[in-house]
């Protein structure tokens, strides 16, 4: 059966009918849709939208930008930390932080590159919830037999073992910005989670994890499955206080992740790629097509992947009310692109608001972090030689 991920575009609603019988999602007599309708922009209260189904959300502003420099003293970047922190406390509130006894058990996971989005998240969580409890950074890192040899022959270093691990671009940021954590947060105990996955399990479960991800079948889907797949298992090492590490699995059940940042913020290449060939319309149509289809590429895919531990995912940057602000914003409210690079702090224009509020919680460090897709920071692209590129389809033969 040819399977198809749904749209998050409205009701799919399928006829099932004695004697109906559905041939492909494309088939318009027998898959109907009830669209949403978006609210348009600028926002018009007086609109009546009673009877259709009104999405959520209203469409991106893409009005086009202001004279003004988004810095530390924009009222932009209060309103959104005053979004977000009201997103996580909504996130964390559900989460037993004790046990029947009324002991602080520790049941916080954040899925933690060391990057933006995630150590803004974990900062946040540290006003937000009782400094007794702990919480846990859970950070992956893959042995990539391509790099590993590339890597030998110019450094014998590499070939012990845990230096593959610790080498990897996620590891490295994990730990630093694990550390920026500690020093900016020290009431609090954080616990550093480092999932070290050898290639030999990598390829174990090869096929547990292409059944997860279909539909999608690329090459990138595959490299990024894996690594969610072994981050949210949650099965690493933990430094202990006399300085060896012991193996440790998490007890939450419930990870934040940085999903949605990128999409609302401008984080991805591509978003300064449009910027400098199409100016702002090109920003802002590349940023309408990310939000657009998060659904569809991202997060039905997700959600497979972790659910299949028993974990649920939640979102801080996918609240609504978040994401209404956002698609409500200017767009240089969000970004930097075009604006003064000479502005104090100097910080990357992708995402600047974000950077400018994690550089006002004391995080200053990871603010200043490129964004590096998930599948690059833990290595599990291309991990053989050859040639192939993330759209290509996923081999059967292995």
């Amino acid at each position: 059966m040819d399977f198809h991920e749904v749209e998050a575009d409205g009701i799919y609603v399928v006829d099932l009918a004695p004697g109906a019988r559905v041939k492909s999602a494309n088939d318009k007599n027998q898959v109907g849709l009830l669209p949403a309708l978006h609210i348009s922009w600028p926002y018009d209260e007086s609109l009546n939208l009673v009877g259709n189904q009104e999405s959520p959300f209203p469409t991106l502003n893409k009005e086009p930008p202001f004279n003004a420099i988004l810095d530390l003293d924009s009222p932009a970047v209060e309103d959104l930390f005053r979004h977000l922190r009201t997103s996580i406390t909504i996130r964390l509130s559900s989460i037993p932080v004790t046990d029947l006894m009324g002991i602080p058990r520790q049941q916080i996971a954040i899925l933690f590159s060391g990057g933006l989005d995630c150590t803004l998240i974990a900062r946040i969580a540290h006003d937000v919830l009782p400094s007794q409890i702990e919480i846990d950074l859970l950070n992956v890192a893959f042995e990539n037999p391509r790099v590993v040899e590339a890597a030998n022959k110019s450094d014998s270093a590499t070939s012990n073992s845990y230096s593959v691990y610790e080498r990897c671009p996620d590891r490295l940021t994990g730990r630093s910005s694990y550390e920026e954590l500690r020093k900016v947060c020290p009431s609090r105990k954080w616990r550093f989670v480092a999932i070290n996955i050898p290639y030999s399990e990598t390829f174990s479960h090869r096929s547990t994890v292409l059944t997860l991800l279909l539909p999608h079948n690329t090459e990138m889907d595959l490299s990024i499955g894996y690594a969610l797949y072994f981050a949210s298992r949650g099965c690493g090492l933990i430094a202990t206080e006399h300085g060896s590490d012991v193996f440790f699995t998490t007890p939450a059940k419930v990870l934040l992740s940085g999903l949605g940042a990128d999409e609302l913020f401008g984080g991805y290449q591509r978003h300064a790629t449009a910027y400098d060939r199409r100016g702002h319309s090109g920003l802002a149509d590349e940023l309408e097509l990310d939000f657009k289809r998060i659904g569809k590429r991202n997060l039905g895919r997700d959600d497979r992947i972790i659910s299949h531990w028993g974990k649920e995912v939640r979102y801080p940057y996918l609240d609504e009310d978040v994401v209404t602000w956002a698609l409500k914003a200017p767009i240089s409210h969000k970004c930097g692109f075009g604006q003064d690079r000479g502005a104090k702090p100097s910080l990357d224009p992708s995402k600047k608001i974000l950077r400018l509020l994690a550089w006002q919680l004391g995080v200053r460090v990871a603010a200043g972090e490129k964004k590096r897709a998930i599948q690059f920071g833990a290595r599990t692209a291309r991990m053989e030689t050859g040639k192939k590129k993330g759209t290509q389809l996923v081999s059967e033969e292995h």
